[in-house]
């Protein structure tokens, strides 16, 4: 899943190659995906793209004060396209969910834009054009976002969470923008256990905690901005340190990183660098948290 600094790198991609550019037409592949009906998508015929921006792992593309709004959920994707195809796409063929067609930068260059795309079964992608991005649900229930809160926030924010950390890290009701990797990441740096509750963080805890979310998305964005849309998984999965990286070495201490297994997901830790030695088990069988 696209995460904050995947978003970012995005955002700003779509600075450098839509801004300035008027919108041809959007297609859709798969009507599942767009959630809104008003304003319709022919509104952006003839519009130009003025801005685009994130809120928390949402990726809003300004044009002429409407907001084409995408959250790419697990499995989505943008491609950029230098070249479009003329015709519509057909519907429920492929992964295609969505395209925007922009105006050539030249007189007698191609219709270039971007596809959005979902691999898998679930098929969660939503897209939104509304006039306020406040109007979309989830903008509207976002907490503070991640790389903007203070340690005094954060810590004020995780203080009636009964929840364990990790879960804690990962509801954008919290706070914004961070998912299941990056939050393996951040609990790594900072030595914590994903099972310890978030309410019963020390005040060392919650300083490493902040440092580490600092320095673990701060390093992601710089990375990650300035890569084209095609490179930015690559560079995400060449960055982690514990993340999809089960029955590799650690390379903090060289341990072996394990797995806990949810129903439909996976987080990955060091024993030694965040459990004192122990191995965690999957928290519907075990109580194990220290």
């Amino acid at each position: 899943m696209p995460e904050l600094p995947e978003v970012e790198a995005l955002a700003s991609f779509l600075r450098e190659r839509a801004v300035g550019r008027s919108v041809v037409r959007a297609d859709v592949a798969a009507f599942s995906a767009v959630k809104t009906f008003d304003p319709p998508l022919s509104a952006l015929g003839g519009a130009e793209v003025t801005g685009a921006a994130r809120h928390g792992k949402f990726l809003d593309l300004d044009i002429s004060g409407l907001h084409l709004i995408t959250h790419l959920a697990r499995g989505g994707w943008l491609h950029w396209r230098d070249s479009l195809p003329p015709a519509p796409p057909k519907p429920g063929r492929g992964p295609l969910a969505f395209r925007l067609h922009l105006a050539p930068e030249f007189l007698d260059g191609p219709v270039s834009g971007f596809d959005l795309t979902e691999a898998g079964t679930q098929k969660r992608l939503a897209v939104y054009l509304v006039r306020d991005p406040q109007e979309v649900p989830g903008i509207a229930r976002l907490g503070p976002d991640a790389l903007a809160v203070t340690e005094t926030e954060l810590a004020t924010l995780l203080a009636d969470q009964r929840a364990q950390i990790k879960r804690a890290l990962t509801d954008q009701t919290v706070l914004a923008g961070v998912g299941n990797a990056y939050s393996d990441e951040i609990l790594h740096t900072a030595h914590l256990s994903p099972f310890k509750l978030a309410a019963n963080l020390t005040d060392d805890e919650l300083a490493r905690l902040h440092a580490a979310m600092q320095a673990v998305l701060t390093d992601a964005v710089s990375r990650s901005v300035g890569q084209k849309a095609a490179t930015l998984k690559g560079e995400k999965r060449s960055g982690m340190q514990v993340h999809g990286r089960t029955g590799l070495p650690c390379p903090v201490c060289g341990d072996t990183v394990r797995e806990v297994s949810f129903a439909d997901r996976s987080f990955q830790y060091c024993p030694t660098c965040q459990t004192e030695g122990r191995e965690l088990a999957d928290r519907r069988l075990s109580k194990l948290l220290k």
